[in-house]
């Protein structure tokens, strides 16, 4: 992460960047999210060789698959370019994650390639997906029989509670000390999604570095507002997350 010492009046705002956490430590739990923890605490004691983690933009998926790529050391591949390299990939570590199966799959012969593999070497492959197995177009009928066959682990949309510690720890992260009633009410009127969290704080940043104030109310709201319009690349620069 980025860590800067407070700006005096005199100091030019620079735009500094920021490291998105995504490690374990980072990884924040609640009733939304305990299933898909659980599913990545118990690896690799895994009941099947393949796991697929489900749930909505912003809840999660990404950093948790990422979680448990830096535990499994596994190499992680975008189903989209899924091709024969991949096989390579997996063969070296017997552990890959296949990440965002519903936008489309590079090589539908691949993936089914790939499960056998996990199957027959004790492998170990995390999918993750916006939509559930069966709602998937997939033409290879071997390679959607599989998926099917896969329980998906749900990842709900952030709930309150778990959108107020994010914003929490993500304030702390930027060395910005919030209070509890701004927190409140960013939490109230955001869109409850990781990404959104991102983009709020790192607007909040920003307009708080430019006005030597502390995250007030006021700039809460202008924080919202500014990530609220399309058009506004300045609310941007946090990124996606699945």
């Amino acid at each position: 992460m980025t860590l800067r010492a407070k700006a005096e009046p005199e100091q030019l705002v620079l735009a500094l960047p920021h490291r998105q956490a995504q490690e374990a430590e980072d990884f924040l739990v609640s009733r939304s999210n305990a299933a898909a923890v659980d599913l990545v605490d118990g690896w690799p004691g895994w009941p099947l060789p393949a796991a697929l983690v489900v749930g909505p933009a912003g809840a999660g998926k990404s950093h948790l698959a990422n979680v448990w790529r830096l535990r499994s050391q596994a190499l992680l591949v975008a189903a989209q370019r899924l091709d024969e390299s991949a096989v390579r990939l997996f063969e070296e570590r017997r552990t890959l994650v296949v990440e965002d199966v519903d936008r489309g799959i590079g090589s539908e012969q691949v993936l089914f390639h790939l499960l056998n593999l996990a199957r027959e070497k004790a492998g170990s492959i995390l999918l993750t997906s916006r939509a559930a197995p069966g709602e998937i177009e997939i033409a290879l009928p071997d390679l959607r029989s599989r998926l099917r066959a896969i329980p998906p682990v749900m990842i709900e949309a952030p709930d309150e509670a778990l959108i107020r510690s994010v914003l929490v720890k993500l304030f702390s992260d930027r060395q910005l000390a919030v209070e509890p009633h701004v927190i409140a009410y960013l939490a109230l009127h955001m869109d409850r999604s990781m990404d959104a969290a991102l983009k709020v704080v790192a607007v909040c940043d920003r307009l708080s570095l430019a006005m030597q104030r502390k995250v007030t109310r006021t700039i809460a709201a202008a924080a919202l507002g500014a990530v609220a319009e399309p058009e506004d690349g300045s609310a941007t620069e946090a990124g996606d997350t699945n």
